[in-house]
């Protein structure tokens, strides 16, 4: 198979779908990789390394699309790719559609198939694609809300941790899930106050038994939800569907109800974010406030720590990658539920049920369409 990878173009993606490493991979299984020229710098890895395990060198992505079989990438295609669709193509990547018609308009017209990294599940019910960037963006999303509590960012102009005489933050996390549980090990590592929601009680046993007397578990309701934002100097929202709408369970009324330069991280912004006021921001301008409550909903927030989350991604997507690769994806899909459960789009029919239903298209089982 010729697979393709190609520079991210979404503001300030740095990441990119392929290691050289994985190129070794591929070529190793007898297949040919097309790499656009740069498209590994953001993560430190230099057109020679790519070139050493066994890639072509591309001079412009367009020609990448064009030649490729499997295009392999981290982020969706922007407006500015979809014509570079065709059809019987894989587009391998993040694509959180439910956020994003004017993308799965293009990629059913495309007849591309479309396997997104954030819905491929295994029988656990784990989400090992999604996983990696979740546990990042869970530590980072502590990391992002202590620097905007500073007062030069709008912030309270508070220290997460405090110190001996003064009071420590209170941290809200909503969400108990990889997201949640990661910011909850930063949060309780930094010295904060926290508080950590959701709506198994399983789960909140298993963290209150990891972290016991260090956090303040609550069942997620409306009602627990207003009372502990009054008093939060940063809120965390981890909520998860998916491939689905995330529920919007941090209320625009709550922010009048907050305190003055508290900070709101939406990490759930890429499915439609947990936050009535939320809206998606990027890397170049990451903040804004809405009464009196500054909101950072960055899209892409593990593309600041670029290496790291390259390395982290590459390494969970490239088992499914090769086996994609190596014997087609209607056969793969065969053997495999997990990479099946990863189909959003298959050559013009929705084939996630929560895609369709966040987008109000029909839904056609892909095990439909690969038996007919």
């Amino acid at each position: 198979m010729k697979i393709g990878c190609v520079k991210e173009i979404k503001n300030n993606e740095f990441r990119v779908g392929l290691t050289p490493d994985n190129v070794k991979a591929y070529v190793a299984a007898g297949h040919h990789v097309y790499m656009e020229k740069g498209a590994g710098v953001g993560s430190g890895f230099s057109d020679n390394e790519y070139v050493d395990a066994g890639a072509s060198l591309i001079d412009n992505a367009a020609d990448v699309w064009h030649l490729v079989d499997m295009m392999i990438k981290v982020k969706e295609a922007l407006p500015c790719e979809y014509p570079l669709f065709h059809e019987g193509l894989v587009l391998y990547t993040y694509l959180h559609l439910a956020a994003d018609r004017e993308q799965a308009d293009a990629l059913l017209a495309g007849r591309v198939k479309a396997v997104a990294y954030e819905t491929l599940q295994e029988a656990d019910r784990s989400l090992p694609c999604l996983a990696p960037m979740s546990q990042i963006a869970g530590r980072l999303s502590i990391q992002e809300g202590a620097k905007y509590l500073e007062r030069k960012y709008g912030g309270e102009g508070i220290l997460l941790a405090g110190v001996p005489g003064t009071p420590k933050a209170n941290v809200v996390i909503l969400g108990g899930g990889t997201v949640g549980m990661n910011a909850c090990k930063i949060a309780v590592g930094m010295g904060a106050n926290v508080t950590i929601l959701d709506i198994n009680l399983k789960r909140l046993e298993e963290l209150d038994n990891q972290f016991g007397a260090h956090i303040q578990t609550l069942l997620s309701t409306d009602s627990n939800i207003e009372r502990v934002v009054k008093d939060a100097d940063l809120v965390i929202g981890s909520v998860l569907i998916p491939g689905g709408s995330t529920p919007k369970l941090f209320k625009r009324k709550y922010l009048s109800e907050m305190k003055e330069g508290a900070v709101f991280v939406d990490v759930a912004i890429d499915q439609g974010g947990c936050g009535e006021s939320s809206h998606v921001t990027t890397h170049d301008d990451p903040v804004y406030v809405e009464e009196g409550v500054v909101h950072y909903c960055v899209g892409n927030m593990p593309g600041a720590v670029s290496r790291t989350s390259t390395i982290a991604l590459t390494n969970a997507t490239l088992k499914y990658g090769l086996q994609i690769a190596g014997c087609g994806l209607e056969e793969a899909c065969r053997k495999s539920q997990a990479i099946a459960s990863g189909v959003n789009c298959y050559a013009g029919r929705v084939t996630n049920a929560n895609v369709a239903k966040a987008l109000g298209y029909a839904f056609t089982p892909l095990a439909d369409i690969l038996e007919g």
